[in-house]
């Protein structure tokens, strides 16, 4: 069976992927240093390297069924299930471990609708969702690390403590938005009870965070141009899977 997309036609890769032909290549080396693509033993992948990259990553961009981009790669549905199990883990944006003293980051928490009612809760957007909690650096806004999934009906606080994305930060100065009171974060300054007004030095400390912090929201924006994150059917960890390749790529379009 012939497919009709290939990453050999260097035109399918920009709609699919986010990235110029040059920066895929670049992730396709990348993974190949990560061991994405071993020798084993049985039968081979019916696709190169290159074009199973670009199948798992149409995927994430079109949510197409698996049944329906299958044949558009030349490769049954059970093929291209096990190519999107496969490699979207090995896809996953890699943590940063250490930042430098002076470096500021952004968190804030996005609502992904996801079928999997197991990882699932109903939250304010009405749907089932899960809640991930994303962190930026501030001056690059690359995305530095995002928490594991929790059920949508987690307040942003609570999620992150428990994602994981707090102990991924470390001690490193967080700004966030007056969901995280309590958690330690730079989070706008509020009315105290009786208080009519903010002092004009809060209110304008409060204009400048909210410049700030509007920039979390462009990279969400970015983020969700790939529209399974608009209604994910993957099961388990897919979800998880698919924010942290959608990440690296985010991060790879930013950079060159």
């Amino acid at each position: 069976m012939a497919g009709v997309i290939t990453a050999s036609e260097p035109s399918w890769i920009a709609p699919f992927t986010g990235l110029s032909p040059q920066q895929f290549g670049k992730l396709v080396t990348a993974l190949r240093r990560e061991d994405a693509d071993p020798v084993r033993k049985g039968r081979p992948w019916s696709l190169p390297l290159q074009d199973r990259v670009l199948l798992v990553t149409a995927y994430w961009r079109t949510n197409l069924t698996l049944r329906q981009l299958g044949p558009l790669f030349g490769v049954s549905k059970s093929a291209a299930a096990r190519i999107v199990d496969h490699l979207g883990p090995l896809l996953a944006l890699h943590k940063r471990k250490r930042f430098r003293k002076e470096t500021v980051l952004i968190v804030d928490g996005t609502l992904v609708p996801t079928r999997d009612h197991t990882v699932a809760e109903q939250s304010k957007n009405y749907r089932y969702s899960t809640n991930h909690q994303v962190v930026i650096n501030t001056d690059t806004q690359l995305v530095v690390t995002v928490g594991r999934p929790l059920p949508g009906n987690r307040n942003d606080c609570k999620a992150w403590q428990l994602s994981g994305a707090k102990t991924a930060v470390g001690k490193a100065v967080v700004i966030a938005d007056g969901g995280y009171r309590g958690t330690g974060l730079v989070i706008p300054h509020r009315r105290q009870p009786g208080q009519d007004e903010l002092p004009a030095w809060k209110e304008e400390h409060n204009a400048s965070h909210r410049k700030v912090r509007a920039r979390v929201e462009h990279v969400f924006a970015r983020m969700k141009t790939w529209k399974i994150l608009r209604d994910c059917r993957l099961k388990g960890d897919g979800v998880h899977h698919a924010m942290l390749g959608i990440a690296r790529l985010h991060n790879l379009a930013r950079t060159g």
